[in-house]
């Protein structure tokens, strides 16, 4: 399945993916899905995963995603208050 999610400015890739990374305390972007499936119990394979729950794709996707805006938002505080 294509992704919908692009990146409107596709320089920006590097940089969201080292946030991925560290927002998942993982050595690499694209492990952080599995790390967090296997932290969650959820039986995510390389390739089609088709057979598991939306509830449980959520849980994967929404904690990366969820921790990612928490951390963008910290830092533009951080951004905004070192200004002053």
């Amino acid at each position: 399945m294509a992704r919908r999610n692009k990146i409107l400015v596709p320089e920006a890739r590097e940089g969201l993916d080292r946030l991925k990374a560290k927002v998942s305390n993982s050595q690499n972007a694209d492990n952080a899905k599995y790390e967090t499936a296997e932290e969650q119990g959820i039986d995510l394979k390389q390739g089609s995963n088709g057979d598991i729950k939306a509830k449980d794709a959520g849980k994967i996707g929404g904690k990366i995603g969820g921790n990612m805006v928490k951390e963008m938002i910290e830092m533009a505080e951080k951004q905004i208050k070192n200004k002053r």
